[in-house]
């Protein structure tokens, strides 16, 4: 956090890779509709390096969640369709392919709401997220690295899941999401209702996966913890993107302070009263 720093340079216009390197996820210009009718993202660009950490902002209703389903195929099945532009993942196109088939190609989708099968053994959560493997050897293998990655499953590789606290959860479905054995990993408010110390455990998680290679989208109203591990964010505001930058840019950039971070232009913190006013009040589209 940068206390009492003026407004950064943020880029608004150009959609470069966070990292300088060859995009593995590209938007250009996406366009989607829900039940014909309603224009829920509208000429959305953005890019995903290869290993790179990108993190969505935004508020309740921005269009966020809807992106990720744009990407993963998922929207397919919510009454809504990829309308317009172009999404295309290690150089090839996938909008309007199924999620199955956006799996295959090395993309998951970690949803919001922490969406495990409640009467089945965190074990078996795994194995259902691995289900592709030809082998029971190689499934064994994928296994071992989940547990290597996210130690604490293996602790309760046995206990049902529906039993398991949400932070525990959380662990659980990023673990069976890394069972697809992914190269992008889409995950969805992974913070969403949890206590602070869960919030820490869970993000600690993510940074070990990114350490490893994996690149994420990230999807989250926690601010300050999605511009800690993100290298690049977008910020996006009724299904458009209205601001982009490295994440110390926005860190910096005195609307990101303001208006998602809650603190003044001295640094200090805006009681959430003043923040829903600002909210209100404050236009900073063009």
């Amino acid at each position: 956090m940068v206390a009492g720093a003026g407004p950064a340079p943020v880029h608004q216009t150009t959609h470069q890779p966070a990292l300088g390197t060859a995009a593995l996820l590209s938007l250009s210009n996406v366009e989607v509709l829900y039940a014909e009718v309603i224009l829920a993202l509208k000429g959305v660009s953005m890019q995903i390096p290869q290993g790179g950490c990108v993190t969505l902002l935004g508020a309740n209703g921005a269009g966020k969640s809807t992106t990720l389903k744009a990407i993963s195929g998922v929207i397919d099945s919510e009454d809504g369709r990829v309308s317009g532009g172009a999404i295309s993942f290690d150089g090839r196109p996938i909008h309007g392919h199924d999620s199955a088939t956006t799996v295959r190609a090395g993309l998951v989708h970690v949803m919001e709401g922490r969406r495990v099968l409640p009467h089945m053994t965190v074990e078996q959560n795994l194995i259902i997220g691995g289900h592709m493997f030809p082998s029971t050897a190689a499934m064994r293998r994928a296994l071992d690295a989940v547990y290597q990655a996210i130690p604490r499953l293996a602790e309760l590789r046995k206990r049902v899941a529906g039993y398991l606290s949400g932070g525990e959860q959380q662990m659980l479905v990023i673990g069976r999401a890394i069972m697809a054995e992914p190269r992008l990993m889409l995950i969805d408010e992974p913070s969403l209702g949890l206590a602070p110390r869960m919030i820490e455990e869970v993000f600690a998680v993510l940074h070990r996966l990114r350490d490893q290679g994996l690149a994420l989208l990230i999807v989250e109203q926690n601010t300050r913890v999605a511009l800690d591990i993100a290298d690049y964010g977008y910020v996006m505001e009724s299904g458009r993107i209205v601001l982009e930058g490295r994440a110390e840019e926005l860190r910096a950039n005195e609307d990101v302070r303001e208006f998602y971070l809650g603190l003044d232009r001295e640094g200090g913190r805006k009681s959430f009263r003043e923040v829903k006013h600002y909210r209100r009040r404050k236009r900073w589209l063009g």
